[in-house]
């Protein structure tokens, strides 16, 4: 394996923070290899979250929103070409959607990986028993491929410091509230956070909410009602991510809605609860071994994340 593509045609952060684990035991695996990445939106692994350090080359075929156009089947070999490009030894297809792996699958290969339309694409048709990419390429490939977690210490000192500066005790319990995505209901009441911050404190553990410095509206109404409430970023010149992730390691655990700063918080690997409505869980949540999850969906049969109650969260935490 000299070359490989991953193509991921989510465009938020948290898509791209979620295949962190599978490029991290690719590079581990394929030591010799060169990975690529192609996307329907930019490469964020050279913008807003180069902090991570997971260094993968852009394709680019200089086509936009690459996948989700028909006209691209016409144009993205011809562009390859151009671009002078060897074929690529294995193109994984991170995604299900029938036109863009139709169009993925132009790039010239040797082998091809793809769960879209019950694997029709993949140039080996194997059953796949599970919906990991990792377990199912270790099939695939005929390969055992280890999982390499994040690892906290990865991260530039410089961050790691500031963390350690704004977060110096023990016994704090992290909260995300807020939601990127504006067209899905996910959040939960900020008046039920409020009051799990509260009980929280009765129980000697500080709350710590990870909101952008611009929600002055909503900070202010948390420090109002929840007081020795903190907000680790307002007080730092620091920005970005991997700084979350960072002073998420400082945390006894955390308390997310479905979001970007959720995968920030799970590549620190420390116990979460998770809650979820409209999105699927199952395909959503970060991987790793202390997360527990309440989805509205398989509790009471609904979308509606609101139905979950204050007290089923802190009975877990």
């Amino acid at each position: 394996m000299k070359k490989i593509l991953i193509y991921n045609s989510g465009g938020g952060l948290g898509d791209s923070i979620q295949i962190i684990p599978l490029i991290l035991s690719l590079k581990n695996h394929f030591r010799r290899s060169k990975i690529f990445y192609l996307g329907a939106h930019p490469n964020h692994f050279e913008g807003k979250l180069k902090e991570y350090n997971i260094n993968v080359d852009t394709l680019d075929l200089n086509l936009k929103y690459f996948g989700f156009r028909w006209w691209h089947l016409l144009y993205v070999k011809r562009n390859f070409i151009k671009k002078n490009e060897t074929k690529f030894d294995l193109i994984i297809d991170l995604q299900s959607k029938l036109r863009n792996s139709l169009i993925l699958k132009r790039i010239p290969h040797n082998h091809f990986y793809s769960t879209t339309f019950g694997n029709f694409f993949s140039t080996k048709k194997i059953k796949y028993q599970t919906k990991e990419h990792l377990e199912n390429l270790s099939v695939f490939l005929d390969e055992k491929i280890k999982k390499i977690n994040f690892s906290n210490n990865k991260l530039p000192k410089n961050l790691l410091n500031e963390a350690k500066r704004l977060l110096p005790k023990s016994n704090y319990i992290g909260f995300s509230i807020t939601q990127g995505n504006r067209y899905r209901k996910k959040s939960w009441s900020i008046y039920k956070f409020i009051s799990l911050a509260n009980k929280s404190l009765i129980k000697n553990k500080i709350p710590v909410f990870f909101i952008e410095k611009k929600q002055e509206q909503i900070i202010d109404k948390i420090k109002n009602q929840v007081p020795g409430a903190l907000f680790p970023e307002t007080n730092s010149e620091l920005s970005c991510p991997a700084l979350v992730t960072a002073l998420s390691a400082r945390l006894d655990q955390a308390v997310s809605i479905d979001n970007g700063v959720m995968h920030m918080i799970g590549l620190a690997d420390i116990p979460m609860i998770v809650l979820f409505g409209p999105t699927n869980s199952e395909k959503f949540a970060p991987k790793n071994n202390y997360i527990k999850i309440l989805d509205s969906k398989k509790l009471y049969g609904t979308n509606d994340i609101e139905t979950i109650r204050v007290d089923e969260v802190y009975n877990l935490i």
